[in-house]
């Protein structure tokens, strides 16, 4: 399938990004408003993990440990619905339930699929590890299937406590076009690094900016912020086994955010040092080897 994704592959500086990209699969999912199909990177075989990346963000972030991961694991890796290189159907409301629905569809067709190798029964549990955002999203996807998920790695989550705050319009468009300036998407980039002059280069600051090309980029998440977005998602907790992985150098979740969640968890937390908002890229073979301790055991 030609899609602006392929175009853009042979552009990627990053080896790893490429190489993602290749495991590309475009899965056909109903009841969501398109009829373009939505990417998942599917690579690995054993036991399934499910990977959720963080707010206009994409598949590509977790470029550094899927490769690490591929020989244990059988991973999923989806762009959150209205996000990454995700379709974006006019007429849809961009929100934490479309996002969540994208994901019921999704675990459904991993269910219903018995052409994949490893025949994953529908009553194997899949495991999630959810950055930023993601993690939020992991947090409530536990909670509406708690048979089908396991265990959930949570990298330095955001959404977790706190109360949803909805952009007026004006405000939302405005977020948006700040978003879109370069140089915000740069400063932005080198933030989200514990050592941002050793960390981010070119290739770095490419892939943060790479799916704002993606149509209906700024109307689906000008959307996303009138809808207050994820907030207040880790009261209750969910059932299941949950880890999370702080960064000691994190300058997007402040002391503030951080305890917040901390004062919500009854679960282990672990803090990296030498570490900011991406455990996953800043740590990526730390974050891989207690990935494979918690979510396989």
């Amino acid at each position: 399938m030609n899609t602006l994704l392929d175009q853009l592959n042979p552009e990627l500086l990053d080896p790893q990004a490429r190489a993602l990209v290749d495991g590309v699969q475009w899965w056909d999912l109903p009841g969501l408003g398109s009829d373009d199909p939505f990417p998942v990177a599917v690579l690995g075989e054993g036991p399934p993990v499910l990977l959720l990346h963080g707010f206009d963000s994409s598949f590509l972030e977790f470029r550094r440990i899927a490769p690490l991961l591929a020989p244990h694991v059988q991973l999923f890796i989806p762009d959150l619905f209205g996000f990454g290189f995700t379709p974006r159907p006019k007429g849809v409301v961009y929100g934490p339930e479309s996002v969540l629905r994208h994901l019921d569809a999704l675990l459904s067709r991993l269910t219903a699929d018995q052409s994949r190798p490893d025949q994953t029964a529908a009553d194997q549990t899949v495991a999630v590890i959810g950055a930023s955002m993601g993690g939020a999203v992991a947090v409530e996807l536990a909670r509406r299937h708690p048979a089908r998920i396991g265990s959930l790695l949570l990298l330095a989550p955001a959404g977790l406590s706190g109360r949803p705050m909805p952009l007026p319009p004006l405000l939302d468009r405005l977020g948006v076009w700040f978003l879109s300036r370069p140089g915000v998407r740069r400063g932005l980039c080198k933030q989200a690094f514990a050592d941002p002059a050793a960390s981010v280069g070119p290739p770095e600051e490419q892939i943060a900016s790479l799916h704002l090309q993606v149509p209906g980029w700024a109307d689906a998440l000008a959307a996303f912020a009138r809808s207050g977005g994820f907030a207040g998602c880790g009261s209750p907790l969910p059932s299941q086994p949950l880890h999370v992985i702080w960064g000691a150098e994190d300058r997007i979740l402040r002391p503030p955010l951080k305890q917040a969640v901390l004062d919500l968890l009854e679960a282990p937390v672990e803090t990296f040092e030498a570490c900011g908002h991406l455990p996953h890229l800043d740590h990526p073979q730390r974050v891989v080897d207690r990935a494979l301790t918690l979510l396989t055991s």
